[in-house]
């Protein structure tokens, strides 16, 4: 008998976006028969920068029991799903704050030979939903792992669109996570799965 896919999710979300994509990355990769964990990078704006937004100030408060990825979370995954907004086409600095303490385990070859993917939202449609994926991947890069991008793998991906990983344009909050992101999500955890699977028996 095989045992499951260890399967971190380790995010940051302000407004809930991303945090709201996780949870139905989550349960994709629950019901593909992973072990998942969830997890956000830690919060490095001031409180009264979180207070000033309401909907970022809301997304702090529901989200407060999602417990802080830590680099054991990394080491224990067979896959790791990173989430993130875009920051001026780029990854967002709390997630690459995170990244950036995994350098003890890439020291130690522990990145090496795991999957990786990633997710992410903007507020427009071409405000850097590859760009911030290709960044993003560019640490993978360095680590040594595996990409596993969901491609246009399945139909549905060609209403989406984004080969790289799941994306979506939230408007500044007016456009909220759909079914065309939803199914995304489900796809690219479903693909992501499969493959540590094998990756794994190999």
């Amino acid at each position: 008998m095989t045992t499951p896919v260890k399967l971190a999710i380790v995010y940051y979300s302000s407004t809930g976006t991303i945090a709201e994509i996780a949870k139905e990355l989550q349960d994709a990769a629950i019901k593909a028969g992973a072990e998942v964990r969830l997890l956000k990078a830690a919060e490095l704006a001031p409180r009264s920068a979180i207070d000033s937004n309401p909907a970022w100030a809301a997304n702090h408060t529901a989200t407060a029991d999602i417990p802080e990825a830590t680099p054991d979370d990394i080491d224990w995954a067979d896959a790791v799903v990173f989430g993130t907004p875009t920051r001026f086409g780029n990854v967002s600095s709390q997630l690459k704050q995170f990244i950036d303490t995994l350098g003890g385990l890439w020291a130690q070859g522990r990145l090496a030979d795991k999957v990786y993917s990633g997710f992410v939202s903007t507020a427009t449609a071409h405000a850097g939903h590859e760009s911030t994926l290709l960044a993003l991947y560019n640490s993978v890069h360095h680590f040594g792992g595996i990409i596993v991008t969901p491609g246009f793998t399945d139909p549905a991906k060609f209403i989406d669109g984004n080969p790289y990983g799941t994306s979506h344009a939230d408007g500044q909050g007016s456009n909220p996570v759909d079914d065309t992101t939803r199914t995304a999500a489900r796809i690219q955890a479903e693909r992501v799965v499969q493959i540590a699977a094998q990756v794994k028996a190999a």
